[in-house]
């Protein structure tokens, strides 16, 4: 089995690497939608987005495991949020289904991580 890398920061975190890689995924996603979007859901995705790897961010930077766990919680619902939000889309914009599915495995993903953390610190 190979070593792990050493948590130095929070940017070592695979959580906060996968939050940024759903940031990334969600710019691209609402690129392709509507101008008249500008102000609503795409402002509001984005938002949703860039949540989950800055409280990912502030939780750690907090040190201690009951502040973290806060910002998890944070996290998860940003997370339940924008996927609410790519299913508004779904059925206002018909997306490519497969764009879709994209974007929501990865926040099926970033949530089962960031309950297994939450777990984790409950110890």
């Amino acid at each position: 089995m190979g070593k792990r890398k050493k948590v130095e920061t929070y940017k070592d975190l695979e959580i906060w690497q996968k939050g940024m890689e759903i940031v990334r995924g969600t710019y691209k996603f609402t690129s392709a939608l509507p101008d008249e979007e500008k102000y609503g859901l795409i402002s509001q995705m984005r938002r949703a987005a860039i949540s989950l790897p800055s409280n990912v961010a502030e939780g750690y930077r907090r040190r201690s495991d009951s502040e973290l766990r806060q910002f998890l919680f944070i996290s998860l619902s940003s997370a339940a949020e924008l996927e609410t939000q790519i299913e508004i889309c779904r059925a206002l914009y018909k997306p490519k289904a497969a764009d879709c599915d994209e974007l929501l495995s990865a926040l099926d993903y970033f949530q089962a991580m960031t309950m297994n953390l939450i777990k984790k610190t409950e110890k």
